[in-house]
């Protein structure tokens, strides 16, 4: 397992990640999610030993990466799926990285047909998509058969066939027992992928759960219901503490009682009903509510933009037009 304890990095006056502590338990995989510049990306570098914490403490299996005899036996990473001597080829690359940990040539050509690339291994890497290149990276973190996987947005450049056949491999590590370790801006595939989450923001931690805690504790108990007795079922749900609202004729979404107590109304007056599902927030939804204070980024919707760029125009014209107005008045007198 993966074990910080009180992990911060400081970069001159930016703390880039501050007294971080969790798990990563093997069996699972666990998604690391924040905004850009939360410091999952310093995290991983210290996990592997690539930058030096200010404070705290990281190990893998309870040893520091740098301890490690054979790094790649241990643990396998990819944080730069371009990290490559662009003049070699994908399979003289592997043999490089294997030969460093007497890793026999048979498990080049195994993790070169796990990722899919044999018909392009003996191409330059540099030539490589960047969905190749991922893929390429993804073939390096598994050459040693590692316990212990970390990969840093694996999907990115993936076509939708990749994104699955990642998801997957994920999944499958992680049946294995490994310790998987990845970070995604995809919220809806972190959602499919992964069983636990840890959300950073600023460098802090915000949450270390399981995704169905997540987003049970961002929903609220809204019911949403398709009948064509609308009415009368919306009457019969009336009370002080339950809101009905309807957005179409048959619809109705209800907040304050369950999905039980709705179906059992609607038999006692047998009504009937067509949709009767709880909602959920998304783990998107969920994420956002909780990094939204914590977002250092902040773009602006086409409309806003524009709407204030008129305002500033708006503005320039009528001063130029007051200078030149006034210039004039004083070229006359």
């Amino acid at each position: 397992m993966i074990e910080a304890r009180g992990l911060s990095k400081r970069y001159g006056d930016k703390l880039a990640v501050d007294g971080l502590t969790f798990t990563v338990k093997p069996g699972i995989v666990t998604g690391f999610l924040g905004p850009n510049g939360a410091g999952k990306s310093t995290t991983m570098r210290m996990i592997l030993g690539l930058d030096r914490p200010t404070a705290g403490d990281v190990t893998v299996n309870g040893r520091r990466y740098a301890d490690l005899g054979a790094p790649l036996h241990e643990v396998g990473a990819l944080l730069e799926a371009k990290a490559v001597h662009t003049s070699r080829s994908a399979h003289n690359h592997l043999r490089a990285l294997a030969a460093t940990h007497g890793i026999p040539r048979r498990r080049v050509d195994e993790v070169i047909d796990l990722v899919g690339l044999t018909d392009v291994a003996r191409k330059r890497a540099g030539g490589f998509s960047l969905g190749m290149g991922q893929r390429l990276g993804i073939a390096s973190a598994l050459l040693g058969d590692p316990p212990t996987v970390i990969l840093d947005e694996p999907v990115n450049g993936l076509d939708p066939e990749g994104i699955l056949w990642v998801r997957n491999l994920l999944k499958a590590l992680a049946a294995e027992g490994r310790t998987v370790f990845v970070s995604s801006h995809l919220m809806s595939e972190m959602a499919l992928t992964a069983e636990h989450v840890i959300v950073v923001g600023r460098g802090r931690l915000i949450a270390d759960m399981s995704v169905e805690e997540l987003t049970h504790g961002a929903s609220v108990n809204t019911v949403l219901v398709r009948t064509p007795d609308a009415a009368q079922l919306r009457a019969a749900l009336a009370a002080p503490d339950v809101t009905v609202s309807s957005s179409e004729d048959d619809v109705l979404e209800v907040t304050g009682l369950t999905a039980a107590q709705i179906g059992d109304t609607a038999r006692d007056l047998h009504l009937a009903l067509h949709e009767l599902t709880p909602q959920r927030a998304s783990l998107e939804e969920a994420f956002m509510t909780m990094t939204r204070d914590d977002v250092e980024y902040h773009g602006h919707l086409a409309t806003e933009s524009a709407t204030e760029s008129a305002t500033d125009s708006a503005t320039d014209s009528a001063t130029e037009s007051a200078t030149e107005s006034a210039t004039a008045t004083g070229e006359t007198r």
